[in-house]
C-alpha cells in the first residue's frame, strides 16, 4: 500500500495542472475575493455619493424652503427642460422614461395643512431598483429639516416652549441593548458564507487527482499492470484513496492558511467594517479549529469522488460525474443558510450543513465545543464508511472492468 502511495504522490506532483489547482488557486482565491470585493464596493459607493440626480417640483410654493435646500444641494440639478408636471402620474412618466432622475409633489402646504389638524402629503417618486440609492434618504433629510421648523413654530404657537417640544413629542423612548456583541452580528451574516469558499476548493482537491488515478488509469491501460503486481486490491485502493486524501487535505490547509493570512492583511489595510469587525476577534485556534473540521470532510469527499473516478470508463465520463456532485455540495450548505438554521444535535448529524453551521458559529465567537466533537465523529464515522464501500467498489470486477 505504501508504494502504490509513493508512485502515485510522485506522479501527482509531476502534474503541474493538478499543482496549480492544489496549491496556486487556493491561494489566490481569497485575495482575488477580498479584493473585488473591495474595490467594488468602494466604487459603486463612490458612484452612487456622486451621481447627481435631475428633479421636479410640483407645487414648490407650498414649501419655499425646501425647495431652497435641494435646489443648493451637491446631489440634485433642477429640471430646466419645457415640461409641466402636476401630478404623481405625470411624475412617474417622466422618470420611466428619463427626462427627470426624481419628482416631488407637495399636496399642500404644511403650515396650513397643520393649523387644521392635517397633515400635507409629499410624494417622491423614482426609481428603487437599485442596490446603493441615496436619493430617498437625502430628500428624506431635507423634508425632516422643514418638517421640524413648522412643527416648532406651529408648538410655538401653542405656548410650549422649545426645550420642552421634545418631550411632548416623543414622551417614552424605547432603546434596544443586544446582547450580542459586534462580531457575532457580523459573524452570523458573513461568516455563513465562509463555507462557499472553503468546501468547493476541498472537493476540488480531491477530484482532480481522483479522475486520473481512477478513469484515468483505466483510459491509458496502466490499471490492468498495477492489478499484476504483488498488492491486493484493498492495498491498492487504499494506496489510491491515501493519495486523494493527501491532496485534498493540502488543498484544504493551503485554502485554511491563505484565509487567515488574507483575512489578516485585510482586516489591517482594508477599511471594510463589516471584515473588520467579523475577523478582528478570529484566532489562530479558530483556524485551527476550521482546518480539523475540514479533514472528515475531506476523507468522506476523496472516497466519493475516488469511487465515481473508478466506476468511470473514460476520463471525460468521470468529469462528468464529477459535474453534479460538484454543484450538489452546494445544497447542504444552502441548508446551512436557511433562517432559523441552527447548531444543534441534530443538524450536527447532517453531513456537510454540520460543518457549514459550525463554521459560521467559529466566527462568530459562539462555538459549542461539545457539538465540534460530535460533528467531526459523525463526518468520520460517514468517511468511514465511504472509504469501505470504495474499496468493495474496487474489488467488483464488474465494476473495475466496465
Amino acid at each position: 500500500m505504501f508504494e502504490v502511495f509513493k508512485k502515485e504522490i510522485l506522479e501527482l506532483l509531476r502534474d503541474r495542472k493538478t499543482l496549480f489547482f492544489i496549491i496556486a488557486l487556493p491561494m489566490l482565491v481569497f485575495p482575488i475575493i477580498i479584493a473585488l470585493v473591495a474595490f467594488l464596493t468602494s466604487q459603486a459607493g463612490l458612484k452612487a455619493e456622486q451621481q447627481v440626480h435631475t428633479y421636479y417640483i410640483v407645487n414648490d410654493e407650498y414649501a419655499e424652503a425646501f425647495s431652497e435646500q435641494v435646489f443648493y444641494h451637491k446631489s440634485f440639478k433642477k429640471y430646466q427642460g419645457d415640461l409641466k408636471l402636476d401630478s404623481v402620474h405625470a411624475l412617474s412618466k417622466a422618470v420611466k422614461l428619463g427626462q427627470i432622475d426624481v419628482g416631488i409633489f407637495i399636496d399642500s402646504d404644511p403650515r396650513e395643512s397643520i393649523k387644521i389638524g392635517q397633515q400635507s402629503q409629499w410624494k417622491v417618486v423614482f426609481n428603487d431598483a437599485k442596490a446603493i440609492n441615496f436619493t430617498f434618504n437625502r430628500i428624506n433629510e431635507l423634508a425632516n429639516t422643514s418638517s421640524h421648523a413648522v412643527r416648532s413654530n406651529a408648538l410655538l404657537e401653542l405656548g410650549v416652549e422649545p426645550e420642552r417640544q421634545q418631550a411632548v413629542l416623543k414622551p417614552i423612548v424605547i432603546s434596544k441593548v443586544d446582547t450580542a456583541d459586534k462580531r457575532e452580528n457580523y459573524g452570523e451574516k458573513l461568516g455563513a458564507f465562509i463555507p462557499y469558499l472553503l468546501l468547493p476548493l476541498v472537493l476540488m482537491g480531491a477530484s482532480y487527482p481522483a479522475i486520473d488515478l481512477g478513469a484515468g488509469e483505466k483510459e491509458r491501460g496502466t490499471l490492468e499492470t498495477l492489478l499484476l503486481t504483488p498488492v491486493t486490491r484493498s492495498e491498492l485502493v487504499l494506496g489510491k484513496f491515501f493519495t486523494v486524501l493527501a491532496s485534498s487535505i493540502a488543498c484544504t490547509l493551503i485554502t485554511v492558511a491563505s484565509l487567515a493570512i488574507w483575512v489578516s492583511i485585510a482586516t489591517r489595510f482594508i477599511s471594510i467594517d463589516v471584515i473588520t469587525t467579523a475577523f478582528s476577534s478570529v484566532t489562530s485556534w479558530d483556524f485551527l479549529l476550521i482546518f480539523a473540521l475540514l479533514l472528515p470532510v475531506a476523507a468522506m469527499l476523496s472516497s466519493l469522488v475516488l469511487a465515481i473516478s473508478i466506476y468511470a470508463r473514460t476520463f471525460k465520463e468521470a468529469q462528468n460525474y464529477m459535474a453534479p456532485l460538484s454543484m450538489g455540495i452546494f445544497v447542504p450548505i444552502v441548508i446551512s443558510l436557511l433562517p432559523n438554521m441552527e447548531l444543534d444535535t441534530t443538524t450536527a448529524l447532517i453531513p456537510i450543513t454540520n460543518v457549514a453551521l459550525a463554521i459560521k458559529e467559529i466566527v462568530k465567537g459562539t462555538v459549542d465545543y461539545g457539538f465540534i466533537g460530535l460533528i467531526f465523529i459523525a463526518s468520520a464515522a460517514l468517511a468511514a464508511l465511504l472509504l469501505i464501500c470504495c474499496v468493495r467498489w474496487f474489488n467488483k470486477e464488474t465494476v473495475l472492468f466496465r
